[in-house]
């Protein structure tokens, strides 16, 4: 009896344990993992044999997929930017939403500043500005910090 009971707990014991999903991030990669959970735009996993939340930007990934039951959830779309024109395809993100994604270059400028116009109208067309000269260097992603009418902005990649 205490074989029996010791082979079924270490059974159900493996099973979780065991990798559950697989994340398929847009870079290619593929990574076997825990799943925990999906909130903020952010995915939280495990590694095998690891009890250590990891996470990741929700933009670095493709999809996840169950390996138990072959469910694919479709997390995001690639955004491929081919020219300035696509800058409306950019995406401005918070430094701590990049997580997973490569930085691929930096742009310093000064704020635009227009006189009679509201500040947050010159924050748009700062974005704007910003998004455009990452869009022209093929960037899909950007976080910008202004600091006393000098931005500076850190492109980032698949």
């Amino acid at each position: 009896m205490k074989t029996i009971l010791f082979t079924l707990s270490f059974l159900f014991a493996n099973m979780a344990f065991s990798q559950t999903h697989q994340i398929l991030k847009h870079n290619g990669e593929q990574l076997d993992v825990n799943f925990i959970k999906y909130e903020n735009d952010m995915l939280h996993y495990s590694l095998d044999g690891s009890f250590e939340e990891i996470k990741i930007s929700k933009y670095a990934v493709s999809q996840i997929t169950n390996k138990q039951t072959n469910l694919t959830q479709k997390i995001t779309d690639r955004i491929v930017v081919d020219s300035k024109s696509d800058y409306k395809l950019v995406q401005v993100l918070p430094k701590e939403k990049t997580i997973g994604l490569k930085q691929v270059a930096n742009f310093k400028g000064v704020s635009t500043k227009t006189k009679g116009e509201p500040p947050m109208a010159n924050v748009k067309h700062t974005r704007n500005r910003v998004k455009t000269q990452s869009a022209s260097n093929g960037y899909p992603f950007v976080t910008i910090v202004e600091n006393d009418g000098k931005y500076e902005a850190v492109a980032y990649a698949y």
